[in-house]
């Protein structure tokens, strides 16, 4: 598929969902820029939720009109993303949503293709890159955001380490919206951060979902990591990594089985 890069291409069908909490300068840094990417090259629609404690309105003042924010206080320490990734699903209103960290990017190419896939019904489930990650380092990070050329990002890939294994699932992906709800959404019982990704692309493959993949890698902006960027403790990781193994030995009936059990109240708000 060629893709015509002068033009701003119709993602209407589209809704771009940020779940974010404002933990670092960085990452205010981190998700507006990522933000006018997106925006400045795609016509779309974009939903912020932002959780935490305190509003500072940061977001308010700093993110385009065109972007849907909502605010919603919580005290919890620990950033429940997948909770938080289940309401926004549940407030977007198009066919097909785009689940995005605040700090990845990709070129526009690859989204094109992405959604592309979703319309012809090609995949269900699309990741927008090869499963190769490279983290920019705070010199290359700051010398995108001074320029604000994607090209930047690209020539500067020796300088970069690769993050992640080959076959990283996450920082973003691309659902046909009813084929999210109708495989169980986000697994909430993985509470903070830490193979949510894996778990729900193997979920999507036992239960026969089409997912492919698009050609090219995804960019990591550096930032600082605190408690929410890693196991908040040892515990909460062996229970992540049993629940991921536990889960990719079921069968597809079992698997049905074990997504009608999760929250039936929550999943009938779809």
């Amino acid at each position: 598929m060629t893709v015509d890069m002068s033009a701003k291409p119709n993602l209407l069908d589209t809704t771009f969902l940020f779940p974010v909490r404002i933990d670092s300068i960085d990452r205010l840094e981190n998700i507006c820029h990522v933000i006018e990417f997106i925006r400045s090259n795609f016509v779309t629609n974009f939903l912020v939720l932002e959780a935490d404690r305190l509003n500072t309105k940061l977001l308010q003042k700093l993110l385009p009109e065109v972007v849907s924010l909502k605010f919603t206080e919580d005290l919890d320490p620990v950033f429940h993303r997948t909770y938080y990734i289940n309401q926004l699903v549940k407030m977007a209103t198009t066919p097909i949503v785009a689940i995005w960290d605040a700090d990845v990017l990709v070129t526009k190419t690859q989204i094109v293709k992405a959604v592309e896939s979703i319309r012809t019904r090609n995949a269900s489930f699309v990741s927008p890159y090869d499963g190769l990650t490279f983290d920019t380092s705070k010199i290359v990070r700051e010398l995108y955001f001074k320029k604000g050329d994607y090209s930047v990002l690209e020539r500067n890939k020796g300088k970069m380490n690769k993050i992640y294994g080959p076959d990283h699932v996450g920082g973003c992906f691309f659902a046909r919206r009813q084929d999210y709800i109708d495989s169980g959404l986000e697994n909430e019982r993985f509470y903070g951060w830490g193979h949510e990704d894996g778990e729900r692309v193997n979920r999507w493959k036992i239960l026969g979902y089409q997912f492919t993949r698009i050609d090219g890698c995804m960019f990591h902006l550096t930032h600082s990591r605190g408690l929410n960027s890693g196991y908040h403790t040892n515990k909460q990781g062996e229970i992540k990594k049993y629940e991921l193994v536990r889960l990719a030995q079921l069968t597809r009936n079992e698997m049905l089985k074990e997504v009608k059990s999760w929250d039936e109240t929550r999943l009938s708000e779809f």
